[in-house]
């Protein structure tokens, strides 16, 4: 299940989510001539709600990401010290989660429609970097910490190691996914390689 956001100080209402995963499925029929008025036509609700939820289309798209990333869920983090055993579990989710998202028809459409609006007169390619991979290094970045902290981890940059982790899980299949290469991912491969991406990352930073 989806974490929640908020727009503004307000959480997503359930009629709002719905909404948005119209969206998503729209954005990855129509790409880059997604509107307002198709995305009210699809999810039966009128532009003005549209718009008094979510602003403009930019804060439509912004919302959009925002959720999407949403599916990589946060690791929750208790004050007793931390096992090996909970630390590769929790890597292993992440992973699983994370994969899963890059993967998926939505977040192509997404990088897709950044990578073709990146520059200067837009803020598309800036939204999904803060919102999408700059806000899943925020969620994993605790947890990389308290392994840390819990003698389990050796590292003296965080964002050496979260950029590590990154490349371990997503090796080449984001770029390949971008590029029109038909493959997927069965959720076997995505439990496979999220467990593999872990054991790795565990050898080069296990203390």
């Amino acid at each position: 299940m989806s974490a929640a956001i908020k727009l503004g100080d307000e959480e997503l209402t359930q009629r709002q989510q719905d909404v948005l995963d119209i969206a998503l499925s729209l954005l990855v029929e129509v790409g880059d001539k997604l509107t307002m008025t198709g995305v009210a036509r699809r999810a039966r609700c009128s532009k003005e709600s549209l718009y008094k939820w979510f602003g403009d289309r930019d804060g439509l798209l912004t919302a959009i990401v925002q959720w999407q990333a949403a599916k990589v869920r946060p690791v929750p983090l208790g004050p007793q010290r931390m096992s090996i055993e909970a630390l590769q579990a929790n890597l292993e989710r992440f992973a699983y989660d994370w994969l899963k998202v890059i993967a998926g028809d939505i977040s192509v459409a997404l990088n897709r429609l950044a990578i073709t609006h990146a520059g200067p007169l837009s803020n598309l390619g800036h939204t999904v970097l803060t919102n999408g991979r700059f806000a899943v290094g925020k969620r994993l970045k605790p947890l990389l910490k308290a392994g840390r902290g819990a003698g389990l981890l050796r590292f003296d940059d965080e964002e050496e190691a979260f950029r590590t982790f990154f490349g371990l899980v997503l090796r080449d299949v984001q770029i390949r996914l971008l590029l029109g290469d038909e493959f997927e991912l069965s959720d076997q491969d995505v439990i496979r390689d999220a467990k593999r991406a872990t054991e790795q990352f565990l050898k080069l930073y296990g203390a």
